[in-house]
């Protein structure tokens, strides 16, 4: 059982070796810890601390690409290592690595696929009231749009079984953590929460930079997936909310033609509500249109899925096979190609 400690970071000399040392090198239950720090475009000493801290593989991005882009590569190159479970950390040292061994109970137990920690928003001293509120708000938004249950939805400290790291793509550029749960949700991968705590910070967050930027890019992400994995759903709600507005215009259009003025006249609200009847059949047509795209990428999401499993894999479809690293063979046996990606490893 392998168990790859993934940690991206950006300019964080000052606090990633004291991170990478704080992990945990021996686990119940696994056989093997290896710690891969995902480098994305750091122009300080962020590589040099990681490697000197005993950071068992350095992935370098060419440039800083965001916090999104640098978790898709470290689920890859995971996976590529042979990880059996892979737990995201933060190079800040927000996360305590105490809670590692509960993280990763429920995946090694066969109980999950993804395991969320959720911290005590509201004991949490950095977090200004408005960010708990916001917080709580998101989190219920979002266990609504997934269809879980997580009442944290924005914690990145996390772990994710082998199945749940080759089957989650991420699209969304700006944070992996909302779109990996609703994925998640949607495509019926097991999730579960373990309670953690958070250490103080050590830096203000690079993510949450102003509450009103933050929250549009948090709607903006949460309408966007929704869309994308209920499109039936969405427009078709549309499409009844256009339909009770028309309803509602022509209702007023016949009162007031009938029982107050008894005469005609009063065109606009009839005119309005033939539109708005428009716009609805509209919608309605293009979310069954979206529905049929959705079909396809269910079945191209499947197809990412197989060929990721079968390119990391030696042995293919064989889930019980032993951690070989990537392009290994046994003698007679052809040796595989490791899918690449535009990184390369310190």
């Amino acid at each position: 059982m392998r168990l790859i400690i993934q940690i991206p970071c950006w300019n964080e000399e000052l606090m990633i070796g004291s991170t990478i040392r704080s992990v945990p090198r021996e686990l119940p239950g696994v056989d093997e810890v290896q710690v891969l720090v995902i480098d994305d475009g750091s122009t300080d000493r962020t590589v040099e601390e990681a490697q000197a801290a005993g950071a068992d593989h350095v992935v370098r991005l060419a440039g800083h690409q965001g916090l999104s882009a640098a978790f898709r590569v470290g689920l890859d190159r995971a996976a590529s290592l042979g990880a059996d479970v892979v737990v995201h950390m933060d190079a800040d040292g927000q996360h305590p690595p105490e809670h590692i061994p509960h993280l990763i109970a429920p995946i090694l137990q066969g109980k999950a696929d993804l395991v969320v920690g959720v911290r005590p928003i509201a004991e949490v001293s950095e977090y200004s009231w408005i960010k708990r509120k916001l917080q709580l708000w998101g989190s219920w938004v979002v266990r609504w749009v997934s269809g879980t249950d997580i009442a944290d939805t924005t914690c990145g400290f996390r772990a994710y079984s082998r199945e749940a790291a080759l089957r989650l793509t991420v699209l969304t550029p700006y944070t992996y953590t909302l779109e990996t749960l609703i994925q998640a949700g949607r495509t019926n991968l097991v999730t579960t929460q373990v309670p953690v705590t958070v250490n103080p910070q050590s830096r203000p967050s690079r993510v949450v930079r102003s509450i009103p930027q933050y929250v549009f890019r948090q709607l903006v992400t949460i309408a966007r997936i929704y869309v994308l994995y209920a499109p039936l759903r969405f427009f078709i709600g549309v499409a009844g909310l256009l339909l009770l507005l028309a309803g509602a215009l022509a209702v007023r259009y016949l009162c007031l033609l009938y029982l107050v003025t008894m005469r005609p006249g009063h065109v606009q609200s009839l005119l309005l509500a033939g539109a708005l009847l428009g716009a609805a059949f509209v919608v309605a047509m293009a979310g069954i249109l979206a529905d049929l795209l959705g079909a396809n990428r269910k079945l191209l999401h499947e197809i990412v899925y197989r060929l990721r499993k079968s390119a990391l894999s030696p042995e293919g479809w064989d889930t019980a096979r032993p951690n070989r690293p990537p392009g290994s063979h046994q003698p007679g046996e052809a040796a595989r190609p490791t899918p690449g990606n535009p990184t390369h490893e310190a």
